[in-house]
């Protein structure tokens, strides 16, 4: 999204994943940031900044993260997060997909999940936005590709972070579904280029 998407011409853009779990990249000065053992733009594996989602819910319960530690953005974010968030406050088993168009016609309990999901989100990347100066949020994966839900994480990041923009910060990257695999041919490339 940096180099082909939304992000040309910014020079620094963070790119969020909200697939199964919550994932990113980071670009600063124009630069892939690689960092210590190839971690970097990890901000779902940090801990949800308030289980209350800003006095929208008591506390749930702490979550388990695919990576082993308790109480990850990971857990609570994502599709699979929004699953968990929707069991735990209703008791329904119901897909991301499912919650997701439940909301969209104003079904009461989906939009508190989405509330409490988007809450979640937008105080953490409030915080990355905040550390890093990211001039645009390119967000990609499954749930990114709903245009309701990206706007509202948009509306909320916005009310956490110190600059103010004129236009969307957090905005539907060009390459969806399919960003991760365009950017590992753009990486590798520029790697065989430094290797020759």
């Amino acid at each position: 999204e940096a180099y082909r998407g939304v992000g040309q011409g910014h020079a620094n853009v963070f790119a969020i994943i909200l697939g199964s779990g919550v994932g990113g990249g980071l670009v600063l000065n124009g630069q892939l940031v690689r960092g210590a053992g190839g971690v970097s733009g990890e901000w779902g594996h940090g801990p949800i900044v308030d289980p209350a989602a800003g006095g929208l819910i008591d506390p749930l319960p702490r979550f388990v993260c695919g990576c082993g530690r308790t109480d990850c953005l990971d857990a609570v974010g994502g599709a699979r997060g929004l699953e968990r968030l929707h069991a735990a406050l209703h008791g329904d088993a119901a897909s991301s997909q499912q919650i997701i168009g439940r909301w969209k016609n104003g079904d009461a309990t989906a939009s508190q999940s989405v509330a409490v999901l988007v809450e979640h989100l937008a105080r953490v990347l409030g915080v990355v936005v905040n550390t890093v100066g990211a001039s645009v949020v390119a967000a990609g994966g499954g749930l990114a590709a709903e245009p309701d839900l990206v706007a509202a994480l948009d509306r909320r990041v916005r009310g956490f972070i110190l600059a103010r923009h004129s236009r969307p910060l957090v905005v539907q990257g060009q390459r969806v579904r399919d960003g991760g695999l365009v950017g590992a041919a753009l990486a590798g490339a520029e790697l065989q280029e430094l290797a020759a």
